[in-house]
């Protein structure tokens, strides 16, 4: 089981160096098509998108320079079983971005491992891929990142507070020992913290307190073409989103996207359709997209939605 855990581990890191590799490789100004309306379900969400899109917003050159002056307290952030976590700083690095420098110390009687089961900033779901080993009896230091590239596409350029929910598990089972409540860091920044929510785009969907706007496709992504989406969740229920029944150009696809939303929160994530399938249906150019929202509560897998076919374009 082990060997499978490095293996899996080992096969990410290739795949996130790649994945840089080919980020490092980009122009500054990428080029991406516009969602507009394409059925009765989709419209405007917002008067500001059409100059958004006509004046677009000039990124930072790394994440290091965005958030060189942001700072944190050294603070506990869980104390419980005998493994104690401590956020020392903020740090910056121009590779990998921002991120929390972190204390774990385990005087428990078991090896331990420590993940992320979410984290969150400034009210953006952010995927993770920390997961340290910390063995019985034994301190490590290590840094929770944020993923430059998702701050970028939710338009932050200031962490100003992070929310995790750590999950510590036996190293040996993998048995889950304690998942911990929500634990918060404000920076320097908070205060200056823009809330403003990044929705320019066509909405798709709108119902049970779940938003879902359509903001621009990407036929040039890493694994093959993206749809860039934004999520937000006004209910009182954490949320995955699924996508159903999707097909382009008239041609069925097998799209990967799961995202979870917390209550209050929002996400802004990709429907990835893989190279391969595109070039099995010989799809040079991504004009018409339907497919099916399906919603369901994050913790008991209840449905609470499946939408009516929805069909968008883009330009």
């Amino acid at each position: 089981m082990k060997r499978n855990m490095k293996k899996t581990a080992a096969i990410l890191g290739v795949a996130l160096a790649m994945s840089l590799m080919a980020g490092c490789g980009e122009t500054a100004e990428k080029e991406t098509k516009e969602i507009v309306a394409g059925g009765s379900v989709a419209e405007e969400s917002s008067s500001e998108a059409a100059s958004e899109a006509a004046s677009p917003v000039t990124e930072p050159e790394n994440a290091a320079a965005v958030s060189s002056d942001v700072s944190i307290e050294e603070q506990v952030l869980v104390e419980q079983d005998d493994v104690t976590i401590t956020a020392q700083e903020y740090v910056s690095d121009s590779i990998f971005g921002d991120g929390i420098k972190v204390l774990l110390d385990n005087q428990s009687d078991k090896d331990i491992l420590v993940g992320c089961n979410a984290l969150i900033v400034n009210d953006y779901m952010i995927q993770d891929l920390f997961g340290a080993e910390v063995a019985a009896g034994k301190k490590s230091n290590e840094v929770v990142y944020l993923s430059s590239d998702e701050l970028e596409a939710a338009g932050i350029d200031s962490v100003g507070k992070i929310e995790i929910y750590f999950n510590v598990s036996d190293a040996n089972s993998y048995d889950t020992l304690f998942s911990t409540d929500c634990v918060t860091i404000q920076t320097s920044a908070f205060d200056q913290m823009d809330t403003t929510p990044n929705d320019a785009g066509t909405e798709l969907y709108n119902e049970n307190g779940i938003r879902i706007v359509g903001k621009t496709v990407d036929e040039n992504s890493f694994w093959g073409a993206a749809i860039l989406l934004y999520c937000e969740n006004t209910s009182d229920r954490d949320v995955c989103i699924q996508v159903d029944d999707m097909s382009v150009n008239g041609f069925m696809m097998d799209p990967f996207f799961s995202t979870t939303v917390y209550a209050g929160k929002k996400a802004i994530d990709d429907i990835t359709l893989m190279s391969e399938d595109l070039e099995q249906n010989g799809i040079t150019s991504i004009d018409e997209i339907e497919l099916k929202f399906n919603i369901f509560d994050n913790d008991s897998f209840d449905t609470i939605a499946d939408s009516d076919p929805i069909t968008f374009s883009a330009q």
